[in-house]
């Protein structure tokens, strides 16, 4: 006796060696011995043998016509054998029955299993919708395979080319177009990134790059609705000319000074801050936006501002007119260059120059002050702002070395980038250079200050704070955001609040608004402060902005990158100099590109190489090389090579 019955979910045919009670040893065509229930047992059968049943049976089922034998079956619930005797129009014989199974198993579409060898004809109605499905999934496998082929042969189907930044960023895996895109990377073995560069959906790297991160932080794109001019209330104008000192590419102007010096001998310096903040509202239709992007986000050549460009115009402190403005005045004796007093006003603030580092980088040295050498505006009142600005400095490392610290570094080598028709011009400048510490010192001075005048009015602000946190070392000196006065020991001050730049961060609008509040109303300032003490809308603030601040701040440094590998195709550079930083990690000494250079011999800490590059990758933003010389000592000075910021948290005038 031979049996056909089910294993597994599959049909399998074989002879029977013996019978225990309701189990069988069943003798496979391969010779493999298996134990088979009686309850899986569909058919008994002496001819044909085992292996010729399950190949006739499998042609009955490729001949039966599953619409024929659906409308056989009617709508009751039916065994197989029961629909054999009506289709065949006798009674089945094995090879029939079994192929009658074999189809009706392999046709759920058709009809639903009921049991073992029993079925159920699917209703008229369902069963249309699921031959509808059916065709329709078999219409877009044609159209996928076509989208694959168009792939393979470096075309852009239309249908991918509308939505490439949606399959590359945010794709609907389910989707056809997705699908093919996949296929196509399988089978050509690379990254959906590269083929979309390669058939033009993307039409560089750099855009690449730009459109991961809009899609991620700017999914409704760039653009600002549209906006009213807030206006602002009538201001005194303050008796001074006041002028910047910004990059040639800076188009929110923030901040500017003034000099004043007064009959008794001491002068008067003012630091005066845009003041978007006496036109905008908490809450009103620009803070929302403001709040929204939180910061503007800067690359090498462009920009993502905070804030509309027409409320920036209508703000930013532009030579020639006379601004909305917070000014800090400070007081000074100049014989010790104490600070006797300050005061922080509201008042239109006229503005006569704009200066641009670009022009006066080369004549303000500090070798130039020293002398009373060149010719530039305002040349009396920066050596005097010169003057304090080192004075200001020494007092900051004083307390930071209070704090335990070592000096800060100051020398050390910034790189400023400007990109013209996607031409990329990279240029070293020290940090410490005379206009970048007066911006620098007299920034982290009014944050101090404006700090410290919220602390002393009961007024929450968000502040940032270095030193005294838990852990190790790295830990410890993090800096973090709180919105209360608190030290920043990298800084060497006893408190600093971001109010400088409120044209670009959203930190330093709303301590602008608090700043607002003490000035205007004193001590009843926490009554009337847009924000209150332990508002817990400030906290969120201050969580949101960290992290988008970060982020930004990444995609920065990333475009950096890339315009460093664009600066190597550029300029054809093959063998460059590098400088060790620690370990394995050096940088280029002509542009900022670091570079871990696995395997390296261990070197002191600012010794200078030449590189061998083999090649890099703008798209991945990878680079390697080899190094083929060693210079015999270290000689880049190790201030110049820093490239940890845990000590240090400074106004940086790049900005």
């Amino acid at each position: 006796m031979n049996l056909f019955f089910e294993e597994s979910g599959d049909f399998k045919a074989g002879a029977v060696l013996s019978q225990q009670g309701e189990a069988y040893q069943v003798e496979m065509q391969t010779g493999k011995r298996t134990k088979v229930k009686a309850r899986d047992v569909l058919l008994q059968f002496t001819s044909p043998p085992p292996a010729q049943l399950l190949t006739e049976a499998q042609s009955i089922a490729d001949e039966i016509d599953l619409d024929f034998l659906w409308e056989v079956a009617g709508q009751d619930e039916f065994g197989f054998a029961e629909l054999g005797t009506e289709y065949f129009g006798h009674d089945p014989k094995p090879h029939e029955a079994a192929g009658l199974l074999l189809r009706l198993h392999g046709a759920p579409v058709y009809f639903y299993k009921k049991g073992k060898g029993r079925y159920k004809a699917a209703p008229e109605a369902s069963l249309k919708a699921a031959l509808a499905g059916i065709e329709k999934k078999k219409q877009q496998a044609q159209i996928q395979g076509q989208y694959v082929e168009e792939l393979k042969a470096n075309r852009l189907p239309d249908a991918i080319k509308s939505s490439a930044l949606q399959l590359l960023f945010k794709p609907d895996k389910n989707s056809i177009e997705y699908k093919a895109l996949e296929a196509a990377c399988s089978e050509l073995q690379t990254t959906p990134q590269r083929l979309m560069l390669s058939v033009g959906a993307i039409g560089s790297p750099k855009e690449l790059h730009l459109s991961k991160f809009l899609s991620e932080h700017f999914p409704k794109g760039t653009g600002f609705p549209a906006i009213a001019i807030p206006s602002t209330p009538k201001l005194p104008v303050a008796e001074v000319q006041a002028f910047s000192i910004d990059d040639v590419t800076t188009t929110e102007i923030d901040d500017a000074f003034s000099v004043t010096r007064l009959d008794d001998g001491k002068v008067r310096i003012g630091i005066h801050i845009a003041a978007p903040g006496l036109g905008i509202r908490r809450d009103d239709a620009v803070d929302a936006i403001a709040r929204q992007r939180l910061s503007t986000v800067y690359m090498p050549g462009d920009k993502i501002t905070m804030l509309p460009d027409s409320l920036v115009e209508s703000f930013t402190l532009a030579e020639g007119r006379t601004c909305p403005a917070v000014s800090l005045y400070a007081t000074l004796d100049t014989g010790d260059w104490s600070v006797v007093s300050t005061e922080s006003r509201a008042e239109a603030v006229p503005i006569a120059t704009n200066l641009r580092h670009n022009d006066l980088d080369d004549l303000v040295t500090e070798d130039n002050l020293a002398n009373d050498a060149g010719d530039y505006p305002h040349k009396a009142d920066i050596a005097l702002l010169w003057q304090w600005a080192q004075k200001l400095e020494q007092g900051r490392m004083a307390k930071r070395e209070g704090f335990g610290l070592k000096p800060e570094q100051t020398n050390r080598v910034d790189f400023n980038f400007y990109v013209e028709n996607d031409i990329v011009t990279i240029t070293r400048r020290k940090r410490g250079a005379p206009l970048d510490k007066i911006v620098a010192e007299l920034m982290i001075f009014a944050n101090s200050s404006w700090g410290k005048l919220m602390h002393d009015h009961g007024v929450p602000g968000i502040y940032r704070s270095q030193g005294g946190g838990g852990g190790g070392w790295a830990a410890k000196m993090q800096v973090r955001m709180v919105t209360h006065a608190a030290p920043h020991q990298g800084l060497g001050v006893d408190q600093y609040a971001w109010s400088t730049s409120p044209l670009r961060r959203y930190t330093d609008l709303v301590n602008q608004w608090q700043i607002l509040a003490c000035i205007e109303h004193g001590v009843t300032a926490p009554l009337v402060a847009p924000f209150k003490p332990k508002d817990a809308d400030l906290f969120a603030v201050v969580s949101a902005f960290d992290a988008a601040y970060s982020a930004y701040a990444d995609f920065q440094s990333s475009m950096e990158r890339y315009w460093c590998l664009r600066w190597l195709a550029q300029e054809g550079a093959r063998h460059v100099d590098a400088v060790v930083l620690k370990d394995e990690v050096l940088r280029l000494v002509d542009i900022p590109l670091i570079i871990r250079l696995a395997g390296m011999p261990q070197m002191a800490r600012g010794t200078e190489v030449k590189l061998d590059l083999i090649r890099w990758d703008e798209i991945d933003l990878t680079i390697e090389a080899r190094l083929i010389e060693v210079a015999s000592a270290p000689t880049v000075p190790d201030d110049e090579i820093a490239i940890s910021e845990s000590e240090t948290d400074t106004e940086s005038v790049s900005e």
